[in-house]
């Protein structure tokens, strides 16, 4: 299991080749596990998501990997690690704000009420875009089931978010990975992936400031 980790981190071909080299058809499953840990658990926001799915699109192509097989599996995986770590904000996260040293609360009830006012306006835009950047995705979901935010709601945008996640690069490695300089470069394709994913918060954040002023 270390040796695993040592080969996820970083995510380059050659680490992708020695996990499927030592893991052959088991490979679906380590996917499936990685992804739903990297969502589905608010303590590990490190996991190679993005590159993992690039990297698997492309194995697709080579026709290492089943694409269709691909695109169903990690998409549950996506949803359901999104929705584990949902119920651990709502049931066990909201806690925190029950505990309390010499008499006071350590963490004050306004913030809970905020968070709350936050996924009721933006949580919709906030749950998509969340998917598509690192420790962000992970960390979402627990904040939204600490803020309540309303489950039908979350769930419909969070399945909208996961397929437009796992079948973007997906499908972004599987079309090109007949480039060489990118087959090279996963890792700096991964980045400019997440870049122009940003984009959309920061011009909102822009918007907002701009208005503010």
């Amino acid at each position: 299991m270390i040796e695993l980790f040592k080969h996820l981190m970083p995510l380059n071909q050659e680490n992708f080749d020695w996990i499927f080299a030592n893991y052959g058809m088991a490979i679906y499953v380590v996917l499936f596990l990685v992804i739903f840990i990297e969502t589905g658990l608010v303590a590990m926001p490190f996991l190679p998501g993005d590159s993992l799915l690039f990297m698997a699109g492309l194995f697709a192509f080579k026709g290492n990997l089943d694409l269709s097989y691909l695109l169903v599996l990690l998409f549950v995986a996506a949803v359901l690690g999104d929705n584990c770590n949902y119920w651990i904000g709502r049931k066990i996260g909201i806690k925190i704000f029950d505990l309390k040293l010499k008499g006071r609360t350590l963490v004050k009830k306004e913030y809970l009420d905020k968070t709350h006012l936050f996924f009721e306006k933006h949580g919709t835009k906030a749950i998509i875009m969340a998917r598509f950047v690192p420790f962000v995705r992970t960390f979402a979901p627990f904040a939204a089931g600490v803020g309540e935010m309303n489950y039908k709601k979350y769930l419909a945008y969070d399945v909208l978010g996961g397929a437009l996640w796992i079948g973007s690069l997906l499908l972004a490695g599987y079309l090109l990975g007949n480039v060489d300089i990118i087959a090279k470069h996963v890792d700096l394709v991964c980045i400019g992936i997440i870049g122009i994913s940003v984009l959309p918060i920061i011009a909102t954040m822009i918007k907002n400031k701009l208005n503010k002023n």
